[in-house]
């Protein structure tokens, strides 16, 4: 931004100094030409009003060292020729004495009583040079005409000079600009950076570094002082939700501890007909505490930060798949793990078990007897070069599956197909969610080919790096980090 601010008004600046400078050396050369073509053909015509007396009076052998003198004084060469046009002298001794030129333009115009004043270039020296040619007389009493040479060499360089002047003063002048500039820019762009630098530490969950609210212009001093105390009141608003997470699930374990073990003493004063309400006491009781444990576990995701890191993918799956089997193999359904192999991929510590976890949990849970469960690793091609290289995990099973409008809703908290059982909670699919985005990556269902239902996690390979930092998820371990047999989680097919 610093840059940017300089740049534009140095660019400005630039444009104004071209706009004076350019138009006023253009003038100024313009003048300086004008003034010195008038001054030789004062001259010259001077010096012909002398050579015109001189020939009145029959003194036409003083007309070499008049023009002599003349050329020596002005720095010019002098020629001059009669009436009819014939060289009488030649301070530069190119012209022969006595050569006819009256036929050349100037010489012609100057017999007729007109002046000629222009710029030519001269063979012999290769430079521009000013000729003046003058009448001595007027219309038919012309009696010579002189013609002085001026070399522009001069000239030029004078001009040069004032172009060299006007650079110079234009570079100091954009150098006084640039650090001018630069002083304000670091005025008006240093409160921004200590803005962008108090946002990622808020990112981060705390600001150490809160942004100064005296420096700079008015309205980023305000915004400082607006963004202080919103997020002042964020950070206590995070403490306060972290602590009630953390108060109550120890204020709430005891009583529901306590309550189901109260019930468990019942059992042996109630009637047999009656145990079948018990259990399912019991049974409600248990589901209430696992929901108690998945919503205090969503709210801690959802406060906390870490940086994901490289996991190994396969080591993961197989060491899921080896402790999910004796689960599976209860049901009479086998676990597959097929697919790439040696994929790493960036995840939070912990976050991948959990997710495969739930998957397998709910894929178990609606798997007929002698079906199978699939864990697929599959690299994804790049969409673009800009792209990070993902990798997908599918969990696919075989059981009945969700329709498209049930896999919408499958993510949101609490919700349950129709036909689900009654010991979910709703929340297994919600924190795989919350662990994946966790991981910098996204999870989806789809309805698997040969039936069933399709979940997939897509992460990024690590190969490339992580690009923001994300929830730690190692404070959830308890609720979904390894399996139980009476582990609630949102089923892929009956979300509970």
């Amino acid at each position: 931004m610093t840059r940017r601010l300089l740049l534009s008004h140095l660019s400005l600046m630039l444009f104004v100094l071209l706009a004076l400078e350019v138009p006023f050396g253009i003038l100024y050369a313009r003048s300086e030409l004008s003034r010195f073509s008038h001054a030789a053909q004062q001259g010259a015509m001077t010096l012909a009003e002398v050579c015109e007396d001189k020939m009145e009076h029959g003194l036409t052998t003083d007309l070499p060292e008049l023009a002599r003198a003349y050329g020596q004084r002005t720095g010019s060469r002098v020629l001059v020729a009669g009436h009819k046009g014939t060289v009488l002298t030649d301070t530069a001794a190119r012209t022969q004495v006595g050569r006819d030129l009256s036929a050349e333009p100037d010489i012609s115009s100057a017999l007729r009583d007109q002046p000629a004043v222009g710029t030519r270039s001269d063979p012999s020296t290769g430079g521009e040079v000013l000729s003046v040619t003058v009448p001595g007389g007027s219309n038919a009493a012309i009696a010579c005409v002189v013609r002085t040479v001026y070399t522009l060499g001069p000239l030029k360089a004078k001009v040069h000079g004032t172009w060299l002047v006007l650079a110079a003063v234009g570079f100091g002048v954009l150098a006084a600009v640039s650090l001018i500039g630069f002083a304000l820019a670091r005025s008006i762009t240093r409160p921004v950076q200590a803005l962008e630098r108090a946002t990622a530490q808020l990112a981060e969950g705390r600001i150490t570094d809160p942004p100064a609210t005296d420096h700079g212009p008015p309205e980023l001093r305000r915004l400082a002082a607006s963004f202080t105390t919103t997020a002042t009141r964020l950070q206590h608003l995070l403490q306060a939700q972290q602590a009630f997470a953390s108060e109550a699930s120890h204020q709430l374990k005891t009583p529901l501890t306590s309550l189901r073990l109260r019930l468990e003493n019942f059992e042996p004063h109630l009637a047999p007909c009656a145990h079948d309400s018990l259990d399912e006491a019991l049974g409600e009781l248990e589901r209430l505490s696992r929901m108690v444990q998945g919503l205090l576990a969503l709210a801690r995701l959802e406060n906390s930060a870490i940086r994901p890191e490289a996991v190994d993918l396969d080591a993961v799956v197989a060491d899921r798949a080896a402790i999910w089997t004796a689960f599976a193999d209860e049901q009479q359904v086998d676990i597959i793990v097929s697919g790439a192999t040696g994929v790493r991929v960036w995840a939070v510590p912990g976050a991948l078990e959990q997710i495969i976890d739930n998957l397998l949990s709910n894929a178990l849970r609606v798997s007929p007897p002698g079906t199978a469960i699939t864990l697929a690793t599959v690299t994804a091609p790049r969409e673009g070069s800009r792209t990070p290289p993902m990798t997908e995990l599918h969990v696919i099973d075989q059981g009945p599956g969700m329709s498209e409008s049930e896999r919408h809703r499958a993510f949101d908290r609490f919700w349950r197909a129709a036909d689900a059982d009654h010991d979910g909670t709703g929340l297994g699919l919600p924190m795989v969610r919350q662990l994946t985005r966790a991981c910098g990556g996204e999870v989806a269902l789809e309805a698997s080919p040969g039936g069933g239902l399709d979940a997939f996690v897509r992460l990024r390979r690590a190969e490339s790096r992580p690009h923001r930092e994300r929830p730690d998820t190692s404070a959830d371990a308890d609720y979904a980090g390894r399996p139980r047999h009476h582990t609630t989680h949102s089923s892929t097919v009956r979300c509970p």
